[in-house]
């Protein structure tokens, strides 16, 4: 019997533990859409572009801070040929956090390649926050 009511007990604990959390699924698009500019590599800051330099072998995701703005970077890293491109699918602004949502597009079937590796990389530029960004 003892055993019996202590796991009665432990059960009704657990239960009251659980009444008081709740998960609150958010989706990509749920949010609100910002103001946002894909820049183009010329335009880049010099910062930017030492960064990009710097990690542009392997995937890579960071943000970057001046003058009012916030750069949002994604790298796909190191890739055999060119050919390839970025597709934002999703940036939008939640409750506590900047959502950035990209795919990596390949070459297209029948498409001339470059026999040299490219790094594609994406730089977003939009006006400063201080929520943290999340990338996917």
């Amino acid at each position: 019997m003892g055993k019996r009511t202590a796991g009665l007990l432990l059960l009704v604990l657990f239960s009251c533990f659980l009444y008081g959390c709740s998960i609150e699924k958010v989706r990509a698009g749920d949010g609100i859409k910002p103001e946002y500019t894909v820049m183009k590599e010329a335009d880049f800051p010099e910062k930017v572009k030492e960064l990009i330099a710097k990690n542009q072998e392997t995937e890579f995701q960071m943000t970057y801070q001046d003058a009012g703005y916030l750069y949002l970077l994604k790298g796909y890293g190191k890739q055999e040929t060119g050919g390839y491109s970025i597709q934002i699918e999703d940036l939008s602004l939640w409750e506590n956090a900047i959502h950035l949502q990209t795919v990596l597009i390949g070459p297209k079937d029948g498409e001339e390649l470059k026999e040299e590796p490219s790094y594609p990389c994406l730089v977003v530029k939009m006006k400063y926050r201080e929520e943290p960004v999340i990338f996917e």
